[in-house]
Formats: C-alpha cells, sequence, structure tokens
C-alpha cells in the first residue's frame, strides 16, 4: 500500500516513544494521522506537530475507543493504516518471599489483569473496530488490499524475565492472534502483521541511570546499542507499504535473548 495524502492512519499510543515516532513517520509519507492516547498535552503537542488529530483514548473502554474512532474519521475520513503501539507492563513475581519478614505473597490478579486488559485485549479491540471501518471501503489496487495493521508485542513474548509473567503473556497473545486475525480478514484485503521490539531507548528507559542504559546496550550482540524508536517505525512502515507482508512476527532486537533477570 502506498502511503500518501489519500491515506488515513490511527496509531495507538501515538503520544510518545514506537507510538510518536510512527506518527511522525506516517506523517511524513503524507497520510492524515490520528493519535490515539491517554497524554493530552504530550498527544496533543504531535498532532500539532504533524498537522494531525488528538483523540484522548482509553483502549480499554469500548466507548473511548468508539468516540476515538468517530473523532479520527470524521476529521480524516475511514483509515486504512492502524499501528497499535498503546501499551504498559510491570515487574512482579508470581510468588514470592519477604527478605524483611519472611511473608509470603503472589502476584495481585488486579495487577495481572490491567496488563492484559490494555496490552491484549486493547490491541484487539481496535483491531476489530478498525478492520470493520476498512471493511466499508473501496480496494486500492487490482488485489483488493483495504488496510493494513500493525501491531506491537516484545521480545518478551518469547523470552519473558523474572517478573514478566503478566506482561509476557499478553504480548504472547499478541504475537498468537496475528496470524488467526490475518486469516480472518484475508478475503477482505487487510493485512496484519506484528512486531516484538527488544530493548529500545524509549521516554520509560530514558528515565533510568546511564550506567543501567550501557548495561543494557552491552547485552546486545549487535550493534551494542538500543533500539531507537525511528527503526520501529521504519519496520512498521516497511510492513504496511510491501503487499506480500501478511500474517508475521519480526523480532526487531540487535539478535539479543533475554537472560532470566
Amino acid at each position: 500500500m502506498k502511503i500518501d495524502s489519500s491515506v488515513a492512519a490511527v496509531v495507538t499510543g501515538g503520544a510518545s516513544g514506537l507510538g510518536a515516532a510512527t506518527a511522525r513517520a506516517l506523517a511524513a509519507k503524507g497520510a492524515k494521522v490520528a493519535i490515539f492516547d491517554l497524554q493530552r498535552e504530550k498527544g496533543e503537542a504531535i498532532a500539532n506537530e504533524i498537522g494531525g488529530t488528538f483523540c484522548e483514548v482509553n483502549v480499554t473502554s469500548d466507548e473511548s475507543v468508539d468516540a476515538g474512532f468517530d473523532r479520527a474519521r470524521t476529521a480524516h475520513g475511514q483509515e486504512r493504516v492502524l499501528v497499535n503501539c498503546a501499551g504498559v507492563g510491570n515487574a512482579i513475581k508470581t510468588a514470592s518471599r519477604s527478605k524483611e519478614d519472611g511473608s509470603i505473597k503472589h502476584f495481585p490478579l488486579d495487577a495481572f489483569n490491567w496488563i492484559i486488559q490494555i496490552n491484549l485485549i486493547g490491541t484487539f479491540r481496535c483491531i476489530a473496530k478498525s478492520a470493520a471501518g476498512m471493511l466499508t471501503l473501496g480496494p486500492v489496487d487490482e488485489y483488493g488490499e483495504r488496510g493494513a495493521i500493525v501491531n506491537t508485542a516484545s521480545v518478551a513474548a518469547e523470552d519473558g524475565q523474572m517478573g514478566q509473567a503478566a506482561y509476557s503473556a499478553s504480548k504472547g497473545g499478541v504475537v498468537g492472534m496475528t496470524l488467526p486475525i490475518a486469516r480472518d480478514l484475508m478475503s477482505e484485503g487487510i493485512r496484519v502483521n506484528t512486531i516484538l521490539p527488544g530493548i529500545f531507548n524509549t521516554p520509560l528507559l530514558q528515565a533510568s541511570p546511564q550506567n543501567v542504559k550501557d548495561a543494557l546496550a552491552a547485552a546486545v550482540p549487535f550493534p551494542k546499542r538500543l533500539g531507537q524508536p525511528e527503526e520501529y517505525a521504519q519496520l512498521a512502515l516497511t510492513m504496511i507499504e510491501t503487499g506480500y507482508f501478511n500474517g508475521e512476527d519480526v523480532r526487531l532486537d540487535g539478535a539479543i535473548r533475554m537472560a532470566p533477570r
């Protein structure tokens, strides 16, 4: 699919990090971009920068997501591109013993559910609602292509670390549903792919001490550095623009395989 001024796009989690880089990359190609995020100030600033539209959206809410798509489509028309970058993480052991008093606790189930609701169900919610909208469009080529969807998982989907049970489960779910969704939508000309980022220089990581960032970069086989959000955006655009790219889960990680901790 050619990305130009005729293409409307939605990027969830577009106010920062991987999503912001992708929103900028799409806009640089001419696309009309709507940013879905809860960070209003940052989201509006990026939307103003790229000539797009900010939509305050909570991906765990049907009503909020519906309102976001309504606002985005009113501004730009029905989207042909959806990039799902909204996500959160936590680090809690399944069960553990306190070093202070020896008391035992387990992973709070509400904290586990929170991760699943945002990272997995929130991603599927946006896919389903966007795909339903894409079905109203005509094809853009002789093969019947109507749209392209890119999701964000993580290398934790395949080699999650200690404390990442919920996060790994949520991202593993995104990987697991990529091919079935691509098959669900194949007759409608909508392609679906997923990126599994490794250790990226996002705002969350930027807050870490320099020695921590240096150690993480040193663990990457090659190149020995953190991934840049622009590299994620480049792969997302490749998945969108390459018509034979469908049903794939691709690691973007400098060949790292995460250690247990």
